[in-house]
């Protein structure tokens, strides 16, 4: 006994001398345990039941050897991977040549332009599928005018994630080319250099890596989107709508995590490609840099004026057809206004879905944007562990590699367990809001860590000094001054989890049925007016929000010249 009091000592005296854990430290470790159970748990049953039989015994690869050995589901990985390339090659041209008219040319209305691009952000990926068939359907707008691109099958899939793809690539060469250093191209042109040689030289070495990224995050969208191919496949298979057929059809669990975890494959190659180009991307732009001007150019202003036109009223087109398939009796016989088509069925959801998307949008919104920012902050800003700090940083970076489909594939498997104390989520909106939280965690994570980077380290110091409570240095300080973060993390949960599909297509229950799932529903009965009138509901509460997001923004940043100019 005294030996082991002797032993213990040295350790009773470090622990003393360190005193209770800081609240901080312990608020941290609960956040990332809670994180990892929500996270990482339900990934473990995903990739267990891929090697398991329907009995539970172990089956080590023969699950695999089944798909593959199928030629009906083994072709469907052809399918996915001639789609997802010809999808990424020609979302990220045209999301480069978009933004390049916008932020590389004399063109007028470009704000008009660049908040066109950003209509497909605020549908259900089915909802592109339902206007392509408005237009292109076999009775289509333009099929009856003699356009006939048979669309169902590889061609419409294609045309629809091209739609899906092109905002995302838009908006990443968007912020690319608007950090340029006009030094650059003032030596070229003292030098003689022509445009064509300045483009090469110049401005695509700028925006390589962008532009890799760009490809792969594309090819990612389109290799695990479920909207397009559920609408628009007829029987052009791919995996996202294998795993609906055998989950949702069959009820084989263990071949649908086989499928999940095929899904996984390009999304970690995405992940690291991503990671890999952030570390080796040293392009930023020097404090001697000079913005670049513009020059005018009749010629070159002209063809991508013309372009973005184009372009835009593509995506005009897509709104424009819902509200001629939502307000008219029965499209193409009766083409009568009638307001009887948001008189929703209830077989599909009726209208509580809708209320129901926006009660979920906004939990996980609320919910969303309180974890994020407080997790961000504590990593960021706190004095705690650093193992703990890179355990988190880790953990919210894993999300970025995780579709839709497997995150709810996953949570079947671990919160439906008879044997999970957490089971009672399970066809509640809690589960729909933390399946929503976990899918777009990482883009919210990114934003409010960048945000939090920019605050002075002093006002910690100074209020550390003061002796004043951390808690109310983060009510007081950190909240307002990263209020523009926190509305954007905010409208983006808010919106994403309006359109989601994919990620709560296994999840919600028949007493809670959310807008974007009645959508897929009121497709299959052959309601096509209803959903598109459902889709304008979307649309119309997106366009709302994004609208008080603007508002508020200018508000605030109003309010910070003024406060610049009294001081």
């Amino acid at each position: 006994m005294p030996r082991q009091q002797t032993l213990s000592a040295p350790f009773l005296a470090r622990r003393k001398a360190l005193g209770p854990p800081r609240p901080a430290t312990l608020g941290m470790g609960v956040m990332t345990v809670f994180y990892a159970v929500v996270l990482l748990l339900p990934l473990y049953s995903l990739f267990s039941k891929a090697f398991l039989n329907p009995d539970g015994s172990f089956a080590g690869l023969a699950n695999y050897v089944e798909y593959f050995s199928t030629p009906a589901l083994s072709v469907s990985i052809r399918n996915t991977v001639v789609v997802s390339v010809v999808s990424a090659l020609l979302g990220t041209a045209l999301g480069f040549a978009y933004a390049y008219g916008i932020t590389r040319t004399q063109i007028r209305g470009k704000v008009f332009f660049r908040y066109v691009a950003l209509i497909p952000l605020f549908l259900p990926t089915v909802v592109h599928g339902l206007s392509l068939i408005y237009l292109f359907g076999n009775q289509g707008i333009l099929t009856n005018l003699g356009w006939d691109i048979g669309l169902y099958g590889r061609t419409g899939i294609i045309l629809s994630e091209i739609i899906y793809t092109f905002p995302q690539s838009f908006l990443m060469f968007y912020i690319s080319l608007n950090y340029a250093d006009g030094r650059l191209y003032e030596a070229a042109d003292t030098m003689g250099c022509g445009a064509l040689k300045k483009f090469r030289q110049i401005t695509i070495p700028s925006v390589r890596y962008t532009l890799i990224n760009s490809l792969f995050v594309c090819f990612t969208l389109a290799f695990t989107d479920f909207g397009a191919p559920k609408v628009l496949g007829g029987s052009y298979n791919v995996l996202a709508t294998d795993i609906y057929k055998q989950v949702a059809g069959q009820f084989d669990m263990n071949m649908g995590a086989v499928v999940g975890t095929l899904l996984l494959l390009p999304a970690i190659v995405s992940f690291a490609v991503d990671r890999i180009t952030a570390r080796q991307n040293n392009g930023t732009i020097s404090a001697k840099a000079s913005a670049l001007r513009v020059k005018p150019n009749a010629l070159r202003d002209g063809i991508f004026f013309l372009l973005c036109t184009l372009v835009a009223l593509c995506m005009l087109a897509l709104v424009a057809v819902l509200f001629l398939g939502a307000f008219t009796t029965y499209y193409p016989y009766d083409l009568s206004f009638t307001l009887e088509n948001f008189s929703f069925n209830q077989s599909t959801g009726g209208f509580q879905s809708y209320l129901n998307s926006i009660w979920m949008s906004l939990l996980t919104a609320v919910l969303g944007t309180a974890f994020v920012f407080v997790y961000a902050c504590l990593i960021e800003r706190s004095k705690c562990a650093g193992g703990l700090k890179q355990a988190g940083k880790l953990l919210s970076s894993l999300p970025l590699a995780l579709p839709g489909m497997v995150i709810g594939l996953s949570f079947i498997f671990f919160f439906n367990h008879k044997d999970n104390p957490l089971n009672f989520i399970y066809g509640t909106v809690l589960i729909l809001v933390l399946a929503n939280l976990i899918h777009f965690y990482s883009v919210p994570f990114v934003t409010a860590s960048s945000a939090l980077k920019k605050l002075d380290r002093e006002y910690e110091n100074v209020s550390e000094s003061m002796r004043v409570p951390p808690w109310k240095t983060f009510l007081r300080v950190t909240v307002p001054l990263s209020l523009p973060a926190i509305l954007e993390i905010f409208l983006y949960y808010f919106m994403n989890s309006m359109v989601t599909v994919s990620a709560v297509v296994f999840l919600y229950s028949a007493k809670f049925k959310i807008a974007s799932i009645a959508i897929t529903h009121m497709e299959e009965a052959g309601d096509f007016a209803q959903a598109a009138a459902m889709s304008l509901l979307i649309l119309l509460v997106n366009v709302v929000a994004r609208g008080l997001y603007e508002l508020l923004v200018a508000k605030l940043h109003a309010r910070s010249r003024a406060r610049a100019v009294q001081n």
